[in-house]
């Protein structure tokens, strides 16, 4: 490759949400700016069925029923906790298996620069989990059987 032509690869959703590469070939900032939308729109794609889980704002049967209603609606859904309220989305992800309308397909876990400690002055690392759930057959065949 040239040093005047830049590649940039970006990962974009489909709507079946299949990860789509994508090969952006340009010159310098043409190029970027291609691959900034193309990250952003992927971004804007994976937040809609993303649902932070609080384990003091709402209960946990709330959280399950979004997330029911999320899996018919987008045929997966995102379930994403930090510290203390990452019993309830383990909770809630296998309430979901366990009734059978949902299907583990991921599960990531990372610690996350949270608030700044003031007495020692250090930045206070966060546990944080992300878990992908998607539609279950039995959830598919049991709505072309009701239809």
């Amino acid at each position: 490759m040239e040093a005047s032509t830049m590649a940039v690869i970006a990962v974009e959703r489909e709507a079946k949400n299949d990860k789509k590469p994508v090969v952006v070939v340009g010159g310098g900032d043409e190029a970027k700016n291609t691959a900034i939308a193309a990250t952003e729109s992927t971004r804007k794609l994976k937040n809609k069925n993303r649902i932070h889980v609080s384990n003091t704002k709402r209960p946990l049967y709330f959280y399950c029923n979004l997330a029911k209603r999320f899996i018919k609606q987008y045929n997966d859904v995102e379930l994403t906790a930090l510290g203390m309220a990452i019993p309830t989305v383990i909770t809630i992800s296998e309430i979901l298996k366990r009734t059978g309308l949902a299907v583990e397909k991921k599960i990531s876990i990372s610690t996350v620069a949270g608030s700044k400690d003031e007495e020692k002055g250090r930045i206070v690392q966060k546990p944080q989990i992300e878990i992908l759930l998607g539609k279950a057959e039995k959830l598919e065949q049991t709505a072309v059987a009701a239809a």
